[in-house]
C-alpha cells in the first residue's frame, strides 16, 4: 500500500467493552462525539458550557477540520486491534442518523471507503502499538505503518462506491403517538393507559441516570426495566427475576418452566453496551422451544430481538431518553415498535402485519 506523503490517521471505534466499529464498517464512516451539541465548530461554546474538555474539543476539530479528504485511516479497537483500513473521502459533515449508537451520540461523521477490513488476525500487533486517549490522532506507530506498506489492496476496493447512507427520517415520537400504535396492533386499551401512566416518569428516571455516575446493574433493574415490565402488562408471577442465570425471564403462562419461556432479559450496567450482549441473551435461550425474543438492555436503552428461523434479528432499539419512531441506521423499529414487542399480548403474526 502507497502510503508516502499521506497523513495517516488512527481512529478509535469505542473500547474493548463497548464498541460501535459494525456500524462504521457498514456505512463506510467514522464517528465522533458527542453529537448531539450540534456541528462543528458552531458547537464549541456550547461544548464548553456542558463541561465538555478543551482536549476533546481539540479532538474534534482534529476530526472535522485538520483531517482531509484522501488522508488515510486506520480504525482501532482498544490499543492493538485493527479492524479496517480507509481512505477519507470528502468534508466533514453532520448527521443526526447516528445520534443514538447503542446509547453514545456520535453525529459527527466523516465518509470513509474502506479499502481492507480485517478478516483474520493481522498478525501480532503488540500491546500498545497503536495508542489510548483521543478518538482522532495521528497514526506514529513503526509496526503499524510497516504492516500497512506491506497490505495488498486490490484495484476494486480503491474504485468502489460508497454505500449510501439512509434518509434521516427518524423523528421523536410522542407517547400519545405509541398510544395509537399499540392501539392499532390490538394492544387493550387498559394496558395502553397503563403505560402512559408510567412511562413519562420511566423517562424522567432515565435522563437523570443518563447524567449521573454509571449506576450498578441491579439498581437500574428495580427502577427501570421491572417498572416498565409491569407497566407493560407482566405480572410477578410470570416475571423471575435471576432465574437459572437469566437476569429476568418472562413466561406467557404458569408455571415458570423452560417450555414456557417467552423472552430473556439480559440486562448490562448502564454505559455498558447493550447490543453486544446478544450472543449471551441468545445462549439463555437455547433449549426453551417458546423463546421467540430477546432484549437486551442497561435500563435506559432496549434491544429487541425477534427468531426468524433459527437467528434473532433486531426488531426494535427503544432509548428512555431519546425516544425516535424508527432507526435508519440499524434498519428497525423505534420506541412503538419496541415497546409492542415487549408486551405479554405480542405475537409473531402482530409483527409482521
Amino acid at each position: 500500500m502507497d502510503i508516502l506523503d499521506r497523513t495517516i490517521w488512527q481512529q478509535a471505534s469505542g473500547d474493548t467493552n463497548r464498541d460501535y466499529a459494525e456500524w462504521c464498517l457498514k456505512w463506510d464512516v467514522i464517528l465522533n462525539g458527542p453529537g448531539r451539541f450540534g456541528a462543528f465548530p458552531g458547537c464549541v461554546e456550547v461544548l464548553k458550557q456542558n463541561g465538555i474538555s478543551q482536549k476533546k474539543i481539540t479532538d474534534l476539530k482534529r476530526f472535522s477540520e485538520i483531517m482531509l479528504d484522501k488522508d488515510l485511516v486506520v480504525l482501532r479497537l482498544g490499543t492493538k486491534d485493527i479492524l479496517g483500513v480507509g481512505e477519507v473521502v470528502g468534508n466533514y459533515e453532520w448527521r443526526n442518523e447516528f445520534g443514538d449508537i447503542d446509547g453514545w451520540d456520535l453525529q459527527h461523521v466523516r465518509r470513509v471507503r474502506w479499502l481492507w477490513k480485517r478478516g483474520v488476525e493481522t498478525g501480532g500487533f503488540s500491546k500498545y502499538d497503536l495508542k489510548q486517549g483521543d478518538t482522532t490522532q495521528v497514526l506514529t506507530s513503526k509496526p503499524v505503518l510497516e504492516w500497512l506498506r506491506g497490505l495488498n489492496i486490490p484495484r476494486n476496493a480503491l474504485d468502489r462506491d460508497l454505500v449510501t447512507l439512509p434518509e434521516e427520517t427518524d423523528a421523536d415520537v410522542t407517547y400519545e403517538a405509541i398510544a395509537e400504535f399499540m392501539f392499532g396492533k390490538g394492544v387493550a386499551s387498559q394496558s395502553i393507559r397503563r403505560l402512559l401512566q408510567e412511562i413519562d416518569e420511566l423517562v424522567r428516571i432515565a435522563k437523570w441516570y443518563q447524567d449521573t455516575k454509571n449506576p450498578s446493574e441491579s439498581e437500574t433493574v428495580a427502577y427501570l426495566v421491572v417498572p416498565l415490565l409491569r407497566a407493560l402488562g407482566w405480572t410477578p408471577q410470570r416475571m423471575a427475576v435471576e432465574w437459572n442465570n437469566v437476569d429476568l425471564a418472562l413466561f406467557d403462562t404458569l408455571p415458570r418452566e423452560d417450555a414456557n419461556m417467552a423472552i430473556v432479559v439480559e440486562a448490562k450496567r448502564r454505559g455498558a453496551s447493550c447490543l453486544t450482549a446478544l450472543s449471551q441473551a441468545q445462549a439463555y435461550a437455547l433449549g426453551k422451544p417458546n423463546c421467540r425474543r430477546l432484549i437486551v438492555t442497561d435500563g435506559l436503552r432496549y434491544g429487541v430481538y425477534i427468531k426468524k428461523g433459527k437467528e434473532f434479528l433486531l426488531h426494535a432499539y427503544m432509548n428512555l431518553t431519546r425516544l425516535r419512531d424508527h432507526y435508519s441506521v440499524y434498519g428497525c423499529a423505534g420506541a412503538p415498535g419496541a415497546l409492542l414487542t415487549m408486551t405479554p399480548e405480542w405475537s409473531s403474526s402482530v409483527a409482521d402485519s
